[in-house]
């Protein structure tokens, strides 16, 4: 035996000890690590109860440590995985607390854009509604709004502060100052009823037809509907202030031109949306041709 590794002798040793006593069970076999190989994992000697040879030992040993490796290995990365998740959660937490708050400045000035609406409206119906002091601060109101409008999508868009209930709220907003205006002025009498619907009806037109084709993509804001939305700001405004003379035959100029703009970029957007659709309707049956070739 002086060729035998201690190893291999300890281990036939031990296998010829486990039999009479039938406490571990029957002797181990040629190549087999006594107790099914758990106690030499508990051990961590990983040593193999060979019979002959101490290369068959030599090999047990290196897979019990392989088992007792594998075994501590799949603690540490259970560990990391509890880690990495605890990592993911941390970072969806950290993305939650990063994502823009409601209470932002974009949204509360959106918020005081809707507030000004009724107040818009008691001022310009306030003693009568001919009252040039009272249509001077209801211009005051009105031009507050256009300019928060102007301010609130910049500045979400600057620093991130976009939400849901801005993406909701803006537009609202928008539109119910406008039309607030427009009615009140057509029932003053100071601007006609057709220019009322014409414009307000291109708003809410364009708004259904966006929802109707957001399945085939979304249809961007031209540089022609950001002027005509300026162009309408300032018509409407010199139409709420008591104006006379010059400056009143150049706010009916204004108002057309705000006309000419909203049917324009109207007619537009529905040019931009047939194509979108058809685009999105041929995509959608070549994706089909492929899926049945």
């Amino acid at each position: 035996m002086t060729g035998v590794p201690a190893s291999a002798a300890g281990g036939s040793s031990g296998a010829r000890r486990a039999g009479p006593r039938g406490t571990s069970g029957p002797a181990a076999e040629p190549g087999e690590c006594t107790s099914a190989g758990t106690a030499p994992g508990r051990t961590g000697s990983g040593r193999g109860a060979g019979t002959g040879t101490g290369e068959a030992g030599r090999g047990e040993a290196g897979r019990g440590g392989t088992e007792l490796g594998t075994v501590q290995r799949g603690v540490a990365p259970g560990g990391a995985t509890e880690g990495g998740a605890a990592g993911r959660g941390g970072k969806i937490a950290a993305a939650a607390v990063n994502q823009a708050s409601v209470w932002n400045v974009a949204n509360l000035l959106t918020m005081l854009r809707l507030l000004l609406v009724p107040a818009f409206v008691a001022l310009m119906l306030g003693n009568g509604g001919y009252d040039p002091a009272w249509r001077s601060f209801a211009w005051a109101a009105f031009a507050v709004a256009m300019i928060t409008d102007l301010f609130d999508g910049h500045l979400a868009r600057t620093y991130n502060l976009v939400t849901d209930f801005g993406k909701i709220a803006d537009p609202i907003a928008d539109k119910a100052i406008m039309g607030a205006a427009l009615i009140c002025l057509s029932a003053l009498g100071d601007l006609p009823w057709w220019v009322t619907a014409v414009i307000l009806g291109r708003e809410l037109g364009i708004t259904v037809l966006r929802f109707v084709v957001i399945r085939y993509g979304v249809i961007p804001a031209s540089r022609g509907g950001k002027l005509k939305t300026l162009t309408q700001g300032v018509a409407v405004g010199m139409y709420v202030l008591a104006l006379t003379g010059p400056l009143a035959t150049l706010r009916f100029w204004v108002m057309a031109a705000a006309v000419v703009l909203t049917v324009m970029t109207g007619l537009d957007y529905v040019k931009q949306a047939i194509v979108l659709r058809r685009r999105g309707i041929a995509e959608r049956r070549a994706a089909l041709k492929e899926t049945d070739g």
